[in-house]
């Protein structure tokens, strides 16, 4: 039987790749490797022999890895990447290679999707490339290699030819459309992973992460996924095939505290959002989750048959305080809607974490203060304060080239040395280290707050699972209140 290794690699400790900026996370936060899960998945229900290995989630280097894949020795091995981490993932890879010079190396993810031509170009020992959604890119790579088939015919791929050393692309690989048909993310984890190695600083310790659907109509011009993967076309699984998940999970998993549904944003399609919700509700679904969510839902009566279905909390992008700057970074948000919304959470029990991104189109001094000021009249659960993070694909990594704002293509310099994010823009008007010492202020003012202070103490009194959210949480997070350090993320 054919073996594929399936491989987030080594590089930091607790380094999360698949979150939409990655690095080490200052609240802890350490995210599954979804989207390889799903893949992997895929392959398994193909019939092929697959180990996936988290190296960050347990701590391996780079020789353990190479230990296991000699013990296990693959026919091919798929890597996923992020853009701070790209240089040492080739690396990774050339160490495989010089194991088995005969092994099949592919690499998937953001940064390779966006510059294809520019990764294969940066080692011979690069086999190919899955550009895009790669789920049945991987299956169709593995189902080649397997019967002797040529590559040129697995769409997606950009491969290296073997005889010549020529480069080619192939025609691209179709969405999938029918979401029903991938496997439960949950069940890969159950063979593969330990759930334990898994927290977001938002969420009930311990968790689960999936999606519901894929692709996210907004243009919000930051956003990776939406433009190097899955695309702007909503694609969604049905209520039923969700709830059959849930129901997976509560028999398989009985010290799961909760779920975390990563699409894009969950409330893009109230009828389905609605939908969903009565699919659990009727299946008793006991379960709590959270989700990514638009800041503008106000219908009182959809909010609160999601609290119903288990909603707990949503993960909202309010960015700025400034309507000229989010029009700036295409987000397509009011500022009162976003007040409105949040007052109507609150009403119908759903907690909501907050992101707020610093450094768009426009911004000055005074629209930070204003995001600032914002934050605290929102007053969400919990919240988070960065600088714009620019990745390869998206508008946001054009307008800053372009505008001769990047520092650097130096992909390293994305994270710091310790993997906490680093901006990488400089601008006459803003400095780098303006936005970071803004960031840090802002993460200090809003979480010492005697208000918030007396809010959280309460929560925890009345919740013994908040309690201990908060207290990992905290933990990991005091070391950066105090001090002024050189990122911002919280």
């Amino acid at each position: 039987m054919m073996k594929v290794l399936m491989l987030n690699p080594p590089f930091l400790p607790r380094y999360s790749r698949e979150s939409r900026s990655p690095a080490v996370a200052k609240s802890g936060t350490f995210y599954y490797p979804m989207w390889l899960a799903y893949a992997t998945g895929v392959l398994e229900n193909a019939g092929f022999e697959v180990k996936l290995i988290d190296a960050p989630a347990r701590g391996y280097d780079l020789e353990h890895v190479r230990k296991e894949a000699r013990l296990f020795n693959p026919h091919l091995v798929v890597l996923d990447t992020s853009t701070p981490s790209i240089v040492n993932d080739i690396q990774v890879l050339e160490g495989l290679k010089e194991d088995n010079p005969d092994l099949f190396t592919l690499m998937v993810g953001r940064h390779v999707s966006a510059l294809p031509e520019e990764t294969m170009a940066r080692s011979t020992r690069i086999d190919a490339v899955a550009i895009g959604e790669y789920d049945h890119i991987v299956r169709d790579l593995a189902l080649a290699l397997r019967d002797g088939l040529p590559l040129s015919g697995v769409r997606g791929l950009l491969w290296r030819d073997r005889n010549t050393g020529e480069v080619v692309r192939n025609d691209p690989m179709p969405y999938i459309e029918d979401l029903d048909s991938l496997p439960f993310v949950s069940e890969v984890y159950k063979r593969h992973l330990l759930i334990e190695d898994y927290f977001y600083g938002h969420s009930l310790f311990p968790i689960i992460t999936m999606v519901t659907g894929r692709g996210c109509p907004f243009k919000c011009f930051y956003c990776c996924y939406p433009q190097t993967m899955y695309g702007h076309r909503l694609r969604l699984r049905s209520p039923e095939n969700v709830a059959a998940e849930f129901r997976f999970i509560a028999e398989n998993f009985p010290e799961i505290k909760e779920v975390m549904l990563e699409d894009d944003t969950l409330t893009v399609n109230l009828k389905h959002a609605e939908a969903f919700a009565d699919a659990l509700i009727a299946t008793g679904n006991k379960i709590p989750f959270s989700a990514n969510s638009r800041a503008e839902i106000t219908d009182i009566g959809v909010l609160k048959k999601l609290r119903m279905a288990g909603c707990r909390l949503f993960c909202v992008g309010f960015e700025s305080g400034n309507q000229q700057i989010l029009d700036n970074m295409k987000k397509g948000l009011k500022l009162e809607r976003a007040l409105q919304f949040s007052k109507a959470t609150k009403k119908a029990g759903i907690m909501v974490h907050g992101c707020f991104m610093v450094g768009n189109p426009g911004e000055t001094p005074e629209t930070l203060e204003q995001t600032l000021a914002y934050a605290k009249e929102l007053n969400p659960d919990t919240a988070q304060f960065y600088p714009i993070m620019v990745y390869p694909g998206t508008d946001a990594f054009k307008w800053a080239e372009e505008s001769g704002y990047l520092l650097t293509r130096d992909y390293s310099r994305w994270v710091t040395p310790e993997g906490l994010h680093a901006t990488v823009l400089e601008r006459p008007e803003l400095s780098s280290r303006h936005l970071m010492e803004f960031c840090d202020r802002a993460r200090r003012e809003f979480y010492l707050r005697p208000r918030y202070i007396v809010r959280k103490i309460g929560q925890s009194l009345l919740d013994s699972a908040e309690l201990r959210r908060n207290i990992k949480g905290f933990v990991h997070l005091l070391r950066h209140l105090l001090k002024r350090d050189s990122s911002c993320k919280c």
